[in-house]
């Protein structure tokens, strides 16, 4: 059994004692290709640099919302300087999408006219570049979901460790993308995860483990890795009733197909 994880961030400081190692020993356990996810300038050039050392490691570039400047004339200087990096780099084939971009307003709010904009931009860069995008989207789904119907995504892409919230889902699918689930569908007060699991038809669906982050039970609270993600192969195999060989399979053809990955 081979297993996809469609967003991790090995570029993270809590890797730094023993990424090596880590990404080893994630290869050996079955996990045979994953998405390295940027979420800032630097981190970004940090996740393509690990990327560009394995042929089984993937990256996606942007600017997260929680990482967006304070200022508009901050953010063009910045959005210019992801271009160049971009432009320089698209000939790695490593990059595979735009991401992780979109709107956060869990964090802050006060710069929600700023984040739209941000968020705005890099789809027109994603379209510049024929990539799909990569969407964190956390308390913002209308005012996600308006952009995405507003505007034109040439390549839709994934909501990554999409949200719980069954008019974001419904509607994500409507408008062509995928739904990535993370170790919160483990989660023991995730009250909706079965049914939201539920109305996600098979080859619209990823797995990630978004490692460092949010490790699936029975890990929760412990430094997440890949080799975590086939917990939450197996919380959707028992929801849909189907072998967890099964949804690995179709997991990892989704992904190929999303990020244009050959399998």
């Amino acid at each position: 059994m081979e297993l996809f994880d469609s967003h991790a961030h090995y570029n993270d400081e809590k890797f730094e004692q023993d990424r090596e190692e880590t990404i080893d020993a994630i290869y050996r356990s079955g996990v045979t290709k994953l998405i390295n996810a940027g979420y800032s300038l630097e981190s970004s050039i940090k996740a393509l640099e690990i990327a560009k050392k394995y042929n089984w490691i993937y990256t996606i570039s942007g600017i997260s919302p929680n990482d967006i400047p304070e200022t508009m004339e901050e953010w063009k200087e910045q959005l210019q300087s992801l271009n160049t990096f971009l432009e320089k780099e698209m000939q790695s084939k490593k990059i595979v999408a735009i991401g992780e971009i979109g709107l956060d307003y869990y964090w802050n709010k006060e710069n929600a006219d700023l984040q739209r904009t941000v968020f705005k931009d890099q789809i027109t860069l994603a379209n510049q570049l024929n990539l799909p995008i990569v969407i964190h989207t956390r308390e913002a789904v209308m005012d996600t979901l308006t952009i995405l119907k507003e505007k034109e995504v040439v390549k839709k892409g994934v909501f990554h460790c999409c949200p719980l919230n069954r008019e974001l889902v419904k509607e994500a699918l409507k408008l062509g993308f995928y739904i990535s689930f993370a170790g919160p569908v483990t989660f023991k007060n995730a009250k909706n995860a079965d049914e939201i699991i539920g109305m996600v038809p098979l080859d619209r669906m990823l797995i990630e483990t978004d490692s460092p982050y949010l490790a699936p039970e029975p890990h929760r609270g412990t430094r997440n890795d890949s080799r975590n993600v086939h917990y939450i192969a197996e919380k959707i195999a028992n929801v849909k009733q189907l072998s967890v060989e099964e949804i690995a399979e179709v997991t990892y053809q989704n992904a190929c197909n999303v990020f244009e990955i050959k399998k």
